[in-house]
């Protein structure tokens, strides 16, 4: 253990092993250089992440972005925890894009997975240093002092605030990692707890700073007419057109890059003025005119049906296997094959991507809604050719992200208009622009054939896909599925099956790929779950009973004995085993809290999916009506088990928000593309769920567990769709595989 001695921040770090796991936590705190967007704590630093001002106010940055997790409540919420801190006396401040905090890529259901133990020691050390200056000035042991509700007691009742200690506490060295006790999960004051998110009033109010807020002097905002077909280039366009309308100040050509895509700003033509409307309306004028190039004649119908033809016309690269499916689907007593297809997606967050930038003294400093700060860091610093540390990002709140705001290349456009105009820019995306330059959700065809015993037992399980995979947006030469992906619950189907191959097919992209809210598992969920219910009908069996009877024993299952890589979402499998118990608890869970299998009156029914993703296990399940052509979702109940729960209101209000977002995609999510463009533009065609088509009754159950930390914010959607499938298969005997629904139904 390493004694307690003055040393930096980075030593401290370094000596304690952060470093070497890949968590960088030094450096000095940030600040922003623009007020009233952004605070810079006022106080005494004790490390990284806190700080303590004389009134006693503790400040705790949030390193990660708010866009509607309650994340900026939820991790400093461990902090104060393990401090004893009072949250009254909490002030929570946002981190700038700073590789000293590690990670701030705020997606994939990693923030509190990835930093719930290091916020409980950064709260234990700083803990630690409080009580070691109050017990300096008394000159006490330390054994004889302790923290309690914002102050430092002595067991003779002699008692300090944190404010009166911090400036003692700051000049301290930090304690080593491996010195700090933490708390027993009795003593949790916070952990376990619903703490109001601390924007909640704010955000009411009106009182927050969005993307789109952002004021610098002299800023001009820009609009931007980008090509609609990945990789067209603008021929000709009308700058004097543009030119001639008042408030217009320029007009400026933006250069495409070539594949892969990655986080580049695409081909466009921007205009610039001295507001949003007098910009919008110089682009109107343009009148370019685009050669489209390879992917101008891109239909995406066609091209969903080919894959669809391919999956179930003949094998593909195997990427999983056991036993010899072909050999036992000859023997089973009854086979059933079906062909399930999910069709491109757009996030369509509340606020579209906006970013502003400005060049000055030798730095570029960025305020955007982004998800990724040091993404955004390191790629406007790269088209800028400056450093990262010359590139400052302030994280303003996200009006929603579902993974689009991970992808910076609307900082980008910001960068490159401030240098090209030596003036602050900001970039205005519209609806249309968010809809139409999306990175989109791939479209996916799925083909399953099954068999079963002569009891009605699954004895053989062949599955195969194809998709466009995210990797040819970073990576041109990739047109076929990766194993990582396909560890997104297609090739990581936990039935005990002795028979099993799992196939991919080549998919080539003809459009940016970005990761959407749960990824790939949206339709591999939604393919697994529904011919599950398939085969539960065909072997006339309950659904719930036939995913426990195939899921088989209790056991934790690796995948590498039968070929697949399995990335366990960046997690090893020690500590976060595949464990069958828990996907066999959730399912049973959820079904004890409804009346499963009660008769129904003609046209309803109940439908039930589960899934795996992002380290949690989810079940939903879905009440239907179908009368006169209209499907009514009448009811959605969910169960999770994601672990330890920091905070069990926002797992609730994450659950409740994925099962609307799940069924605004299951009824009515698709974006189709022509000529190579989207069709699709704003919410008049690609709409979100409604008041009215949305269930009187949505519940979450969440499942108790001494399990780490899972993830909570994309776990919910995956069986979203294939649960409302199921339950119109229910009450109707019609089997739906396609959505989104609104093709067969009156949504």
């Amino acid at each position: 253990m390493d004694s307690i001695r003055k040393i930096s921040r980075r030593r401290f770090l370094a000596l304690t092993g952060l470093t070497s796991s890949g968590i960088v936590l030094m450096g000095s705190l940030p600040a922003t250089a623009l007020a009233g967007v952004l605070d810079e704590p006022a106080g005494q630093s004790l490390n990284l992440f806190v700080s303590v001002q004389g009134d006693g106010t503790v400040e705790i940055i949030a390193h990660r972005s708010e866009m509607g997790t309650g994340i900026r409540t939820s991790l400093p919420q461990v902090v104060a925890d393990e401090m004893e801190a009072d949250w009254a006396q909490v002030k929570v401040i946002q981190g700038l894009a700073n590789a000293d905090y590690g990670s701030q890529n705020t997606d994939g259901s990693r923030s509190i997975r990835n930093f719930y133990h290091i916020m409980r020691q950064m709260g234990a050390a700083a803990k630690a240093m409080l009580e070691q200056a109050a017990a300096n000035q008394w000159s006490a042991k330390l054994s004889d002092v302790s923290a309690r509700e914002h102050r430092v007691n002595h067991r003779d009742g002699r008692s300090l605030g944190f404010g009166e200690l911090a400036a003692a506490a700051a000049s301290l060295p930090m304690p080593a990692l491996d010195s700090l006790t933490l708390k027993d999960k009795q003593d949790f004051r916070y952990i376990g707890k619903s703490v109001p998110i601390v924007d909640l009033d704010d955000i009411c109010t009106g009182n927050t700073t969005y993307g789109v807020d952002v004021r610098v002097p002299g800023m001009l905002f820009a609009s931007i007419e980008r090509t609609p077909v990945l990789q067209g280039k603008a021929v000709s366009y009308d700058e004097a057109a543009a030119r001639k309308l008042p408030g217009v100040v320029d007009v400026i050509k933006m250069e495409g890059s070539p594949l892969p895509s990655a986080y580049n700003a695409l081909e466009g033509v921007a205009v610039l003025a001295t507001d949003t409307y007098s910009a919008m309306q110089g682009r109107s004028k343009l009148n370019v005119q685009w050669n489209t190039g390879e992917h101008g004649s891109y239909d995406s119908a066609s091209y969903l049906e080919g894959l669809a033809r391919a999956v179930s016309g003949g094998p593909g690269v195997v990427q999983r296997e056991r036993g010899d499916t072909d050999a036992a689907l000859k023997a089973a007593e009854k086979t059933l094959e079906a062909t399930y297809k999910a069709p491109y997606l757009a996030h369509a967050s509340m606020e579209p991507p906006m970013a502003t930038a400005h060049i000055h003294d030798g730095i570029c400093e960025i305020w955007a809604c982004t998800q990724t700060p040091q993404s955004t860091q390191r790629t406007v610093a790269d088209v800028l050719g400056l450093e990262p540390a010359q590139v400052k990002v302030h994280v303003t709140l996200l009006g929603g992200g579902f993974g689009r705001k991970s992808k910076p290349d609307f900082s980008v456009e910001a960068a490159l208009l401030a240098k090209a105009t030596g003036k602050p820019v900001q970039v205005v995306w519209t609806r249309e622009d968010d809809i139409h330059q999306d990175y989109f959700h791939s479209c996916s065809a799925q083909h399953f054939k099954g068999g079963l015993d002569n009891s009605g037992v699954l004895s053989a399980w062949l599955a195969r896909e194809a998709t466009p995979t995210i990797s040819s947006t970073f990576d041109a030469s990739v047109d076929i599925q990766s194993g990582g992906s396909l560890g997104q619950s297609f090739g990581t189907v936990p039935f005990a099956v002795p028979n099993l191959r799992i196939e991919s097919h080549k998919a080539p992209a003809h459009m940016r790929i970005g990761w959407l809210r749960s990824v790939y598992n949206i339709p591999y969920a939604f393919g697994v779950g529904s011919f599950m219910d398939e085969l539960a009908h065909a072997a006339g069996k309950d659904p719930r009973d036939f995913w426990l009877e195939s899921i088989g024993e209790d056991r934790h299952i690796t995948f590498a004995e039968e070929g697949l890589e399995f990335g366990n979402y960046g997690r090893s499998l020690e500590e976060y085993p595949y464990d069958t118990a828990r996907f066999k608890r959730s399912i049973s869970a959820l079904t004890e809290t409804l009346p499963w299998g009660e008769k129904l009156p003609a046209g309803q029914g109940w439908g039930l999916a589960a899934a795996r993703s992002f380290l949690a296990y989810v079940a939903v399940a879905c009440k239907v009506e179908v009368k006169d052509g209209r499907l009514r979702v009448l009811e959605m109940h969910t169960t999770i088990d994601a672990g330890t729960v920091v905070n069990p209101d926002r797992v609730h209000s994450q659950m409740e928000g994925a099962m609307i977002f799940g069924l605004s995609l299951a009824l009515m999510g698709e974006i189709t593309f022509e000529d190579g463009a989207a069709v699709q533009s704003n919410f008049h065609d690609y709409p979100v769920a409604r008041i009215n088509q949305t269930p009187d009754v949505i519940k979450t159950h969440i499942i108790p567990s001494e399990a780490l930390p899972a993830g909570v914010g994309e776990p919910g959607v995956p069986p979203v769709a294939p649960s409302i499938a199921n339950a119109i298969f229910a009450a109707t005997g019609k089997r739906v595989r396609e959505f989104p629904f609104n093709k067969q139904f009156t949504v």
